[in-house]
């Protein structure tokens, strides 16, 4: 199954995609390409694949991308190779931003969408300045952007409010947990059951 998640910037994603991830223990996680410069923090191939503007386009131009889009003045896709070849392992987590979110939507139906709402406004600017790893110019185009991406809500199948984070994971898990018992999930283990009552009277 591939696991869409969205969420503004400061929302909470990837700690609670790897709090999850380390619960359930058999998630994949896509790593993204951008064209944004490292934070201190990050660590190329592993938080993102960190590429220069033109090979990001001459990858966007290829068709390499499962989605692509600009956000926040940067450039940031999904490679579909990673996709496919991480996905024949197992379930797989995208988190990207709406717009990419919605590209995947068209292009793979079947995939399950969560979106990560902040508890309130103010709230997600204490945590971006908090991170103080981007410029106050950067953090107000972040809450900017934030606007927009939070009123696309309704779009998503499952919404998760990261006002308290251990209760947010459970609840990320719980949606992981009930979409994979969906019945197109469930078919190869209910097959042999609806078998054994085939053969007469249980």
């Amino acid at each position: 199954m591939l696991f869409v998640i969205t969420g503004p910037s400061g929302c909470g994603k990837t700690t609670l995609i790897g709090k999850v991830r380390r619960s359930l223990g058999d998630l994949g996680f896509s790593v993204s390409h951008t064209t944004r410069p490292p934070r201190p923090s990050e660590k190329d191939g592993v938080d993102y694949h960190f590429v220069a503007e033109p090979v990001f386009k001459r990858m966007a131009r290829e068709g390499r991308f499962l989605e692509h889009a600009s956000v926040h003045g940067f450039l940031y896709g999904t490679s579909l190779a990673e996709v496919r070849k991480k996905a024949r392992r197992g379930d797989l987590i995208l988190d990207i931003d709406v717009q990419g979110a919605r590209q995947v939507r068209r292009r793979a139906p079947e995939a399950v969408h969560i979106f990560i709402m902040p508890p309130v406004a103010p709230e997600l600017r204490r945590r971006l300045a908090g991170r103080r790893e981007d410029s106050p110019e950067a953090v107000e185009r972040r809450l900017r952007n934030a606007r927009g991406e939070v009123r696309a809500w309704k779009e998503f199948d499952f919404i998760v409010v990261n006002d308290d984070l251990g209760r947010a994971a459970a609840d990320l898990e719980a949606v992981i947990v009930a979409s994979r018992r969906r019945p197109a999930e469930m078919a190869a283990a209910v097959r042999p059951i609806l078998k054994s009552f085939e053969k007469g009277r249980p």
